[in-house]
Formats: C-alpha cells, sequence, structure tokens
C-alpha cells in the first residue's frame, strides 16, 4: 500500500485552511449566541410593552442578521475549499473538531429560530390586544363631520346689549 506524503507547503496550507475555517465558525457561533439573546432580551421588552427599548433590540437584531449573512457567504466557499484540500484530515489534539463547532452552530440556530417564532407570537398577540382597546375607545366625535358641529341644536335667541 503506498501512502502518499505531504510536503511541508501542503501540509501548511491544510493548516492555515482549518484555522481559518474554524476561526469563521467561531465568529458566527458568536455571532448567533449574540443575536439569541437579543431575541431574549426582545421578549421580555414586549412583556413590558417597552416600545423604545423593542425598537432598538430590533435594529440590533437586524444588524445581527446582517452580520451573519455576511459571515455566511465567507464560510460557504472556505468550506468548500476545506473539504477539497482534505484540511478535514488534519486535526491536532489543541484545536477544537470543526464538527462540534458546526454541530454548536446547528443548536444555536434552532434556538434562534425557536426563539423568533415565540417573540413574533408574542406581538401577534401584543397587537391585536392593542387594536382590541382601540376598537373599544368610545370617541364622542366619531360620527360628527366637525368637531364644532352641534348635535342638532341651534340657537334660537340671541340677546344684545347695548
Amino acid at each position: 500500500m503506498e501512502t502518499q506524503e505531504l510536503t511541508q507547503k501542503e501540509l501548511d496550507e491544510r493548516i492555515a485552511i482549518l484555522k481559518r475555517f474554524r476561526s469563521l465558525l467561531e465568529q458566527q457561533r458568536t455571532k448567533f449566541r449574540e443575536y439569541l439573546r437579543v431575541l431574549e432580551m426582545q421578549e421580555s421588552n414586549i412583556s413590558e410593552e417597552n416600545a423604545e427599548a423593542l425598537l432598538a433590540h430590533t435594529e440590533l437584531g437586524d444588524q445581527i442578521v446582517e452580520g451573519i449573512g455576511s459571515l455566511q457567504k465567507v464560510i460557504v466557499p472556505m468550506q468548500k475549499l476545506y473539504m477539497q484540500s482534505k484540511a478535514s484530515t488534519y486535526n491536532p489534539m489543541d484545536i477544537v473538531p470543526i464538527e462540534k463547532i458546526q454541530s454548536d452552530l446547528s443548536s444555536l440556530q434552532h434556538r434562534v429560530i425557536e426563539q423568533n417564532v415565540k417573540n413574533q407570537s408574542l406581538l401577534k398577540t401584543h397587537m391585536t390586544d392593542i387594536r382590541q382597546k382601540i376598537s373599544n375607545i368610545k370617541n364622542p366625535y366619531r360620527n360628527m363631520s366637525s368637531i364644532y358641529a352641534d348635535k342638532g341644536t341651534t340657537g334660537t335667541l340671541i340677546q344684545i346689549d347695548a
């Protein structure tokens, strides 16, 4: 059986690919953790009816999602390179295995989706309550063409003192 020996250049290239790919996955995992924290804070803001904080967390969440998307654009080609270069066969003991990072990332993605669905449900319920409250408000001017219009009574006497 013939064993293929790697040159130092090939080995260094594989190690560099492995380190870069792992680094990108760790960055994405960190972003997902941040997003999950934001979603959890958003949930409490929905319950507390804190509109300003809810808006701030929504904007922050949008920025994090944009960052995740940017990382994903880099990770996909890097993963192909990782698989093509057989860097996956190099796994020193001191480096966290790529598969572990990917499973952590997958778990975080699942938790983010669950939290997002939960927040959307809370928001829908909250919006329904608000709409119900608004529809229950009695507006005395609802059927009048002008708020200055009287309800059909007109004056019949005018008194002028000179």
